[in-house]
């Protein structure tokens, strides 16, 4: 590996389920020596990349995160969104997520956590498949469909027994988001869990995200939870220029 490819790997050897890490943890994650991660550890460590405990161990540093906010295109959608989903939050009282797609995956540039709503596994910056949520679903229908069966391909991971992962159920599912303009995932990622999510537009009325909610299934229907998505929807797509979202809807799931 060259200089820059081992500093990656160390980065990489953090993830969702190895946030805090021993310095030989990192090593072997890494597929490093443990004296090269030694000193590379140390060299990021005092860059401000790596945080170590007073246990020896060692977390992403907030250098990277405030490296990761200045990324052009997630700060201006945040900065028009945010305002927007705050109001989404406090009308619905439930967990509102933006996202975008990245790869084969759907990442989270903003996620607002509702006191009391449903209990979920996402955070800011988190990263899952786009088969598995709901954001992730409609990111994926409005794909090229070259994208899309390059997608179906892969070997789709199951989270629960409602989690989509064969290839024809997908693409009917798809095919209802382009049609309806809404994704509902049911349980698909966490129990008693279900997730919605509907498409926000740009110039040229392009797709470049998804704003979600994510609700206790007991006391919500997806339809209860679409006027209050849906006008969020709109009225950021609006702020980002898209020319639908400056005319008048004609229905109830025009904002998709």
């Amino acid at each position: 590996m060259t200089a820059a490819q081992r500093v990656l790997a160390i980065l990489e050897a953090f993830d969702e389920d190895h946030l805090v890490l021993t310095l030989s943890e990192i090593s072997r994650r890494a597929g490093l020596s443990l004296s090269t991660a030694h000193r590379l550890v140390g060299e990021l460590r005092e860059w401000g990349a790596l945080e170590r405990s007073v246990e020896g161990r060692y977390a992403i540093g907030m250098r990277v995160l405030e490296l990761g906010c200045l990324e052009p295109q997630g700060m201006h959608l945040r900065e028009v969104a945010l305002p927007h989903l705050g109001d989404l939050q406090a009308a619905m009282n439930a967990n509102v997520h933006l996202a975008v797609r990245d790869g084969h995956d759907t990442v989270y540039v903003e996620s607002l956590r509702a006191r009391g709503g449903a209990q979920v596994l996402s955070r800011l910056g988190g990263r899952w498949p786009l088969h598995a949520t709901g954001t992730g679903q409609v990111l994926l229908a409005h794909a090229s469909p070259q994208f899309q069966e390059e997608v179906l391909a892969l070997p789709l991971q199951k989270y629960t027994k409602k989690t989509v992962t064969d290839p024809y159920e997908l693409r009917r599912v798809l095919s209802d988001v382009r049609r309806t303009g809404v994704a509902v995932a049911d349980e698909s990622i966490t129990h008693n869990a279900i997730a919605v999510a509907v498409a926000i537009r740009g110039p040229r009325d392009r797709v470049i995200a998804a704003v979600g909610v994510t609700l206790h299934r007991e006391n919500w229907t997806p339809g209860a939870a679409l006027p209050a998505l849906t006008t969020t929807a709109r009225a950021i797509s609006r702020a980002l220029g898209a020319p639908s979202a400056r005319r008048t809807p004609t229905g109830a799931s025009a904002a998709g």
